[in-house]
């Protein structure tokens, strides 16, 4: 199946609308409850209710892993259907994040003591971050990309104690030793 590169961006347009209206009916709010709209959200409570945070890095890593993902097993589908489908895996996460089951798997799990979920402008900051993660795995060599991803998760891990394979981990098979380490203690 052939998809033209317009009717991928007008399809890739209508997916984040329905993202957004899914969260507004999930009664996220769309800007910080604070009254602030930064475009850097510090650690804490704020942190995943402005435009991007630490977090947003593991969501360019998305990008990356869903490029090499769909270019192993998929490669003979154009590539903006696998951009597409990484869209919509990608949106899917940003709604299931947002349910009050993971945000509370979050909180007893890792170190989101705080976490209420992200905003909506947050949420679709995330999946930008994820196609602009694709969109550059497409361009760069594979080494680039694979340097890219370490770079990012050693980034977080050294500035917050948290990265995306800690918060996989975290959420799959919570360890006290790995949350004590990451509470700084």
């Amino acid at each position: 199946m052939t998809l033209a590169p317009r009717r991928a961006a007008l399809a890739a347009i209508l997916l984040l609308a329905a993202v957004g209206f899914i969260l507004w009916a999930m009664e996220r709010p769309l800007i910080c409850t604070c009254g602030r709209v930064d475009l850097w959200g510090q650690v804490g409570p704020e942190q995943s209710q402005m435009l991007a945070d630490w977090y947003s890095p593991s969501h360019f890593i998305h990008g990356l892993i869903f490029y090499a993902l769909l270019w192993r097993f998929a490669r003979r589908q154009p590539v903006e259907g696998r951009f597409l489908l990484s869209l919509v895996v990608e949106a899917a996460w940003e709604i299931m994040e947002n349910t009050p089951i993971i945000i509370d798997r979050y909180r007893e799990a890792t170190m989101a003591l705080g976490y209420s979920g992200d905003t909506i402008l947050n949420s679709m900051s995330d999946i930008a971050m994820m196609g602009l993660g694709f969109l550059a795995a497409r361009r760069l060599p594979l080494w680039l990309s694979v340097a890219l991803a370490i770079g990012f998760e050693l980034l977080t891990l050294i500035v917050i104690r948290d990265n995306l394979t800690l918060n996989i981990w975290m959420l799959l098979v919570p360890t006290d030793a790995i949350r004590i380490w990451q509470a700084g203690a």
